[in-house]
């Protein structure tokens, strides 16, 4: 009798264990709170690919044997060249861009000097801006920035019958103001302008004529984004 009590009650306790179990599992389950990583991730790093539209705004200086050329001036191509950037954000607000790329260009006389083919040269422009990243509307991420440029002119060679032509390496200032339109969190087209202050000096047929040429240039950009 007891031994039959003893099993009756375990049935009990089994059954009891299984309808809750099965309740339980009815009951809707409850999530971990996702974590702040996974509702707003961010990243320092940004990198750009650009196709830039080279402007220079050109001017010159220029002496022969010591003596201004009156109405001397130059002109300079216009050069369509792709770049990258590099962009570290030390705030959601606050980065630092470094633009890499090389332009070719075409130098000839102006004014007085008209129809003279002067030289060419290649321009190894790296410029480290710091920028103001404003908070985004919707998905559009505007940017205004300012730094320093140091150019870097190789490659020279003169035309024209001219024997020689150097441009000497130049420190500049740079502005510049762009937007990134996101299209997810980690791809963008991206819209930039600057404007370089550069006036390196010039030399051509060894030190004969000398002076300095302002090239100033604007320099359009349009690319791809990507933020890590």
């Amino acid at each position: 009798m007891t031994s039959r009590i003893a099993l009756a009650s375990l049935a009990a306790a089994l059954l009891g264990a299984t309808t809750l179990g099965a309740a339980a599992s009815d009951l809707p389950s409850r999530k971990a709170a996702p974590s702040m990583t996974a509702i707003d991730p961010w990243s320092p790093w940004m990198i750009r690919g650009r196709a830039l539209v080279v402007m220079p705004q050109e001017s010159a200086s220029l002496r022969a044997g010591g003596v201004p050329i009156v109405g001397g001036d130059v002109e300079i191509s216009t050069s369509v060249v792709p770049e990258l950037d590099i962009t570290y954000f030390f705030t959601r607000n606050i980065a630092v861009e470094l633009i890499l790329g090389v332009t070719p260009h075409n130098v000839k006389g102006a004014g007085s000097l008209a129809g003279a083919r002067i030289g060419s040269a290649w321009l190894l422009p790296p410029t480290l801006t710091l920028q103001y990243h404003f908070d985004p509307i919707g998905a559009f991420k505007p940017y205004v920035g300012a730094g320093i440029n140091y150019t870097v002119f190789f490659d020279e060679k003169a035309k024209g019958g001219f024997n020689s032509f150097d441009l000497k390496d130049s420190f500049g200032f740079a502005l510049q103001a762009g937007v990134d339109i996101m299209i997810d969190r980690h791809w963008g087209i991206n819209f930039d302008v600057k404007k370089i202050f550069l006036e390196p000096k010039v030399k051509v047929n060894n030190g004969v004529i000398t002076g300095k040429a302002k090239i100033d240039p604007w320099i359009f950009g349009t690319g791809v984004t990507y933020r890590f």
